[in-house]
Parts: C-alpha cells; sequence; structure tokens
C-alpha cells in the first residue's frame, strides 16, 4: 500500500479520492525538526509552505518517490535536486488562481475606497466621529479606467486580467516567457468576450501603471525596488499576494513615507511569521495573513487535483 503524509493537511475531498484508491494517507502533522527520521516511512509527502524540503532531508529519505505542494510556489522545495534523485514534484498551479486573483482585488478595492481604514476607524470612533471620518474617507478612487500593471502572467495574472478586464481597467502585463494570451471574460448570455492581451515592457509597465500587482514566484531578490519605485506614477498602488521578499520591503516604507506609493496591499512578507512590526502598523497598508489561495472552493480544487495528480504519478510508475 502507497503511504502518503499529508504534513500541512489536505482538503477532505482529497484525502476521501486517495483513499477511494487504495492509499492511505496520514495527515498527523511531524515537526520539521523530526521529519529526518519519519519521512523515510512515506512515498510521498503533501505540503505547503509551513514544511521545507531542502536537500539534507532529501537524503535522509531515499524511498520517498513523489513530493507533492498544495499550492503553487515551490519556493520551500530543492525541485531540482529533488528530481535529481528520481524524486517527481508537483504542485497544483489551476486550482487557486481564481482565489489568489480575488484576494488581489480585495486588496486594491481595499486601498481605492478607504476600507481597510475605515473599519479601522468605525468601531472607535464611528458613534462620535462619524462626520469626520466620512469627511476623511470620502476621496475614494474606482478602477474604471484606470491602469493595473502585472507583474507576471502566467495562470494567477491571467485571471486577475479577466477580473480587471471585466472592471473596464486597462492592464499591461510583464513576463519573461509569456509574449501574449487570450483572455475570455464571462458574460451572462454569452459565450463570453475574448482579449488578446500582449506583455509590455517592464519600463513601460512601471512607468504607466496606477495598480501595480504580483504574481511570480520568488527569483532570489526583490523585484520591486527603489528604482523601480522611483520610475512609478506618484500615487501608485501595489499589490503583493505572490511571495515574500518579491518586493524590497524598506524601498516600500520609504516610498510609502514619501508619498510616491499611495498605498499597498500585502497578503505575504520576508520576514514570515513576523512580518515587520512598521509594515503592520502602517496607516496605508491593507493586510492579510498569507490567504492568498485559502477559500473553501480553492482549497477543495487544490485537494482534487493533487488527488489526480498522486494517482496518475503512481498509476503510471
Amino acid at each position: 500500500m502507497i503511504k502518503i503524509l499529508a504534513n500541512d493537511g489536505i482538503h477532505p475531498a482529497g484525502q476521501t479520492q486517495l483513499e477511494k484508491e487504495g492509499f492511505k494517507v496520514d495527515t498527523t502533522k511531524i515537526a520539521q525538526e523530526k521529519l529526518a527520521t519519519q519521512l523515510n516511512l512515506y512515498d510521498a509527502v503533501i505540503v505547503r509552505s509551513a514544511t521545507k524540503i531542502r536537500k539534507d532531508l532529501i537524503d535522509a529519505c531515499p524511498n520517498l518517490k513523489l513530493i507533492a505542494r498544495a499550492g503553487v510556489g515551490l519556493d520551500n522545495i530543492d525541485v531540482d535536486y529533488a528530481r535529481s534523485k528520481n524524486i517527481r514534484v508537483i504542485n497544483t498551479p489551476a486550482a487557486s488562481s481564481q482565489a489568489v486573483a480575488e484576494l488581489a482585488f480585495m486588496h486594491m478595492l481595499n486601498l481605492a475606497r478607504f476600507g481597510y481604514q475605515s473599519n479601522r476607524d468605525m468601531p472607535s470612533k464611528g458613534d462620535t466621529e462619524f462626520k469626520a471620518l466620512k469627511k476623511s474617507y470620502s476621496k475614494g478612487r474606482q478602477l474604471r479606467g484606470k491602469t493595473l500593471g502585472l507583474i507576471g502572467f502566467g495562470r494567477i495574472g491571467q485571471e486577475t486580467a479577466r477580473i480587471a478586464l471585466g472592471m473596464g481597467m486597462k492592464v499591461l502585463p510583464v513576463d519573461l516567457q509569456i509574449d501574449a494570451a487570450d483572455i475570455t471574460v464571462d458574460v451572462a448570455g454569452t459565450d463570453g468576450v475574448t482579449v488578446r492581451l500582449k506583455t509590455v515592457a517592464w519600463e513601460e509597465m512601471i512607468a504607466n501603471s496606477d495598480f501595480i500587482s504580483l504574481h511570480v514566484p520568488f527569483m532570489g531578490k526583490a523585484l520591486i525596488s527603489t528604482k523601480d519605485i522611483e520610475m512609478m506614477k506618484d500615487g501608485v498602488f501595489i499589490v503583493n499576494c505572490s511571495r515574500g521578499g518579491t518586493v524590497d520591503e524598506d524601498a516600500l516604507l520609504a516610498g510609502l513615507e514619501s508619498g510616491k506609493v499611495a498605498g499597498a496591499g500585502l497578503d505575504v512578507f520576508e520576514n514570515e511569521p513576523t512580518p515587520k512590526k512598521a509594515l503592520l502598523e502602517h496607516s496605508r497598508i491593507s493586510l492579510s495573513p498569507h490567504i492568498g489561495a485559502s477559500t473553501v472552493e480553492a482549497q477543495a480544487n487544490i485537494g482534487l487535483e493533487l488527488a489526480s495528480k498522486i494517482y496518475d504519478h503512481f498509476i503510471e510508475s
């Protein structure tokens, strides 16, 4: 019997599907420091972002045949080394795209209409300073007609573009590998409206975007630096629902303080799970605790996609 350790959990839908196919799924959490002595009892391991599968752990587990990431990013796995040891690495890039894209727009709308700020102030001041709060938060902006720059135009970037087009925004995507994509916006009563979006140069996107949203893996260094922020429009909004470290947090704070950056939406941070207090307490940052793929629907889809890929792997092998 093939044994699978779902060390960071798996949605019941995926677990049920795997067990129906005859797999044994163990959802008992094993601490990172104990994995080297216990993971070798399993044929496969399912992780999210909490569990790290590095070279030393791979070396300690010669029986391991498959590493499955319940999500998109593979930053916590030494992928090339695992594959060099004939261990297959899979993820679920399709299952959570809509969830992450919707969260990015939650932050954009929060920023544009001061939603995060007014929600903080209303409980403490709403009954005594209602008119003052109304005046403070009456200069919001609409997204229709604004330009959205997308850093990364894969599945999540394209899903974000789909929402943006539906809201009447102009979209400027950048990507190192994708030149263009057909984006179909679902419209009730029709077969949808398809728009072909071509990627643009980094400089064009940076200079012309009112909002910039990141949808890329961590690439070893920040993609948004002080130099990039200096090139942006005054009053730009930056949203990061991709990976901590893709935005230089010190540069972002400086941009916020100078007014160059009007606001930021952050779902991910460099030092998770202990983000900088300066970010958490900043009055112009909309915050969430790395929940991009954490919806009921997305988690069910991830579980089912994992189950299908794991089944296919072991049947083929």
